[in-house]
Formats: structure tokens, C-alpha cells, sequence
């Protein structure tokens, strides 16, 4: 209860779609207005490359300063880590055919102005899956592209996909990107403020993330971890780099060992005259997380969604889920399924948006939910599932209010 009251969300609703937009706290509400009029009142500017803010926030990602940039949102992030990378005309991206478009937006650029070549390994959904599931179909892609001479060059992929939930295993992969020496890109939007990761210890070259979701800073804020040393998570060689959008340059090759040549996320943070209120108030944000522990706050959210998937399989049955719900490895706070009593329905967007809709306003709890479009092995066409965030505001009460009203509005539209 205590930390509902950080909020101040409006209670004639249930917000149950944090994956697309979070809640900043008061305090940090407090703490954008105050600082937005000490910058009018100063006349001051924004530029500089954030150190400060930088400084305070990387130890809670587990990564150095000089690895933890400040971006816009997931998509500049995506677009920084992809376009800043020297491709060469028939190297290949690995990725998966559930990505968002902020990931797939620069890889098409890529492939147009370089000449790069992407390979989309088909998802799985559901809960019949493992681990060794995705460690199999990326390793099985990339020997065969491998056998038909074909130079892969990257692994691109969503933990969690934004579709359905899947928390693709970042650590397992990263056993097949070094068994295969590649470039690892990882669209990590939902990862900030819902899982406490070390990203140090994982070691991915690449990682965007949101600021303004489940983090719950202000819009326009993003974190982009830049791997920038060599650690024993990732023996590799720091693939070349180059930023597309700075104002921050150095030509120091990158490192061969444990110690930074450069401050490769000042390249980043720096373009400008930066609103350094924003990236003030993620600071903020970052702080109250860690203060209340971003474990704890990872161990809630990931036991609400079980409840929440507990109940849905019990309800609809274990089949109706597109996330997984057995394999730990696997879940995360996003729920994805099918409502609906009539199986096929879930293949008509119209239904589909009708149910998400009918959810806010025929329900007094008023539950904001999304539904995500994407294929599905074998159907004939794309699902609608529908999608529920699960995160601090919530709690058991809110889940069983929200089933209950979910199981009501599937009858009433069978």
C-alpha cells in the first residue's frame, strides 16, 4: 500500500498496460517541475553528456558509467546500437520474426543502405517451451546459414518480446553468441524497473531499454547499455562502432582488455542542448527503485504474473496462453492469451480490439489492457492476443477482479 502511494494514478481505473506506458511517482513529478523552473528561471542550457546522471544510475544496472547511455526511448536506442555497427554488404542478422518495429526499423535500414541480410527464426508461443527451445533454433539457424557460406555476423532479440511475453533467455543465448563470436543486440524495452539485472554480468554488447515504462520516468527517456571493456561474461573482441547522432566524438580504438578507452555512452547521452529535467527525474526514478530494491520489486511483479497466469490457465485452459508459465527462465511480468470462448475469434482484429476496449469501459474497475497482433506457427493467420502488465500498483485483488471481468466479457462475446 505504501508504494501505491508513490502514484498518482487515476483511481476510477485499473492500469494494467505498463508495457506500453508506465507512472512516474510524485516525487519524481515534484522533482520535473522543479527542475524545469529553475531552468527557466536560470535561462540555463543542457549541454554536456550526463555524467553525473550517469554515474548515479549505472551501479544499479551493474555496468560502469562509460557503458550506460542516455537515449530517447528503446527505438533511439535500437537505432544508436544498429546503424552505429560497420556492417558489410551480405552480413547477416540473426533475429526473430515477434520483434518490435524499433528493432526491425534500423535493421531494414541497414539491409538497404549496407546490404546486410536478416534471417528470422520463427517463434514458438505458448507454454511448451524451454530454454534449450531458443538456444536450439538460434544455434540451428546460424549453422545452417554457416554450411550455405553465409557470414553471420549478429543475434538480435527481444527479452522480453513485446508480443507475447516471452522472456527470451538473454544469459543461455549469450552461450551461442560467443560459441559463435557474434554481435549481440538485445531489444530490452520492458527489461528497466521490471527485472534487476546485472548487465555487466551478461554481458550482451547491445541493450535498449525503456526509461518511461516500467522504470517509470518521464517520456523521451531511454537507457541504452553499451558494452565498452572486456569481462569475463563476454571474451570477445568490442565489435567496431561508430556514433550516428552525438555530439561527442573520440577516436580512441576501443579496448582489448578490462579498462575503458573512452566514455562510449558519452557519445550517446551527448547531442546538444539536452532537457536535462527528463534524465533528472529517471535519475530520481532510478534511486527509488533501488531504494526499495530492485529484486523485491522483480520477485512482485514476476508472482503477480504467475498468479495472473495460474488463473488464466485454470479459467481457459493452459492452452490459451502465448506466454510462457513453467519455465522461470522464460517468464516475465508481460501475460499474453487468448480470451475468447470461440478459439478463432483471436484471429479477428476487430473482436479483438472490441474486447480490449469493452474491458475499460463495460468493467467499473475500468481495466486499461493492449492486445498485440503477431504469427503463430500453423494458423492461418496472424492472433490478437491480449496483453496484461502486472508491475507495483497492482495486487492479488486487482488479478481477480480483472479474470472474473475477462471470463464474464468472453461469454458474452461467444
Amino acid at each position: 500500500t505504501g508504494i501505491q502511494q508513490l502514484f498518482i494514478l487515476n483511481p476510477a481505473k485499473t492500469f494494467m498496460n505498463i508495457g506500453t506506458a508506465g507512472s512516474m511517482p510524485l516525487a519524481e513529478l515534484d522533482l520535473f517541475d522543479t527542475k524545469n523552473r529553475e531552468r527557466a528561471r536560470e535561462s540555463s542550457s543542457g549541454y554536456g553528456n550526463l555524467l553525473d546522471i550517469r554515474t548515479q544510475i549505472a551501479p544499479g544496472f551493474g555496468v560502469d558509467p562509460d557503458e550506460l547511455a542516455l537515449s530517447a526511448n528503446t527505438s533511439s536506442g535500437m537505432c544508436h546500437a544498429i546503424l552505429g555497427i560497420d556492417w558489410a554488404p551480405g552480413d547477416v542478422v540473426v533475429t526473430t520474426n515477434h520483434e518490435h518495429g524499433g528493432g526491425l526499423t534500423p535493421l531494414n535500414i541497414a539491409v538497404d543502405r549496407y546490404g546486410i541480410e536478416v534471417s528470422y527464426v520463427q517463434m514458438p508461443v505458448g507454454n511448451n517451451q524451454t530454454v534449450a527451445t531458443y538456444q536450439n533454433l538460434f544455434d540451428e539457424r546460424i549453422r545452417s546459414l554457416k554450411a550455405q557460406g553465409k557470414r553471420v555476423r549478429a543475434m538480435m532479440w527481444s527479452a522480453p518480446t513485446y508480443k507475447t511475453g516471452t522472456l527470451l533467455p538473454i544469459a543461455e543465448l549469450m552461450d551461442i553468441v560467443k560459441a559463435h563470436g557474434l554481435i549481440s543486440i538485445v531489444d530490452g524495452a520492458h527489461l528497466p524497473g521490471m527485472m534487476a539485472y546485472d548487465y555487466g554480468a551478461l554481458g550482451m554488447d547491445f541493450m535498449s531499454g525503456a526509461g518511461h515504462k516500467w522504470q517509470c520516468g518521464p517520456g523521451s527517456t531511454g537507457i541504452l547499455v553499451i558494452r565498452n571493456k572486456i569481462r569475463a561474461s563476454n571474451p570477445l573482441p568490442l565489435p567496431k562502432w561508430y556514433p550516428v547522432h552525438t555530439s561527442s566524438y573520440s577516436t580512441s580504438p576501443r579496448t582489448t582488455n578490462g579498462t575503458a578507452t573512452s566514455d562510449i555512452a558519452a557519445s550517446v547521452s551527448a547531442c546538444g542542448s539536452l532537457h536535462t529535467p527528463m534524465f533528472q527525474s529517471l535519475a530520481n526514478a532510478c534511486a527509488t527503485w533501488d531504494a526499495i530494491g530492485r529484486e523485491k520489486i522483480e520477485t512482485y511483479d514476476l508472482t503477480l504474473s504467475a498468479y495472473l497466469k495460474g488463473k488464466i490457465a485454470d479459467r481457459w485452459g493452459v492452452d490459451a496462453l502465448y506466454s510462457p508459465k513453467d519455465d522461470a527462465k522464460l517468464c516475465c511480468a508481460l501475460t499474453s492469451f487468448n480470451p475468447f470462448k470461440n478459439t478463432a475469434d483471436v484471429m479477428d482484429a476487430a473482436k479483438s480490439n472490441a474486447f480490449v476496449a469493452r474491458m475499460l469501459s463495460d468493467y467499473p474497475q475500468g481495466f486499461v489492457i493492449r492486445n498485440s497482433g503477431f504469427e503463430v506457427i500453423g494458423a492461418p493467420a496472424q492472433h490478437y492476443g491480449v496483453r496484461i502488465s502486472t508491475h507495483l500498483w497492482q495486487d492479488a485483488n486487482d488479478i481477480d477482479g480483472l479474470v472474473d471481468a475477462m471470463w464474464d466479457l468472453s461469454t458474452k462475446m461467444a
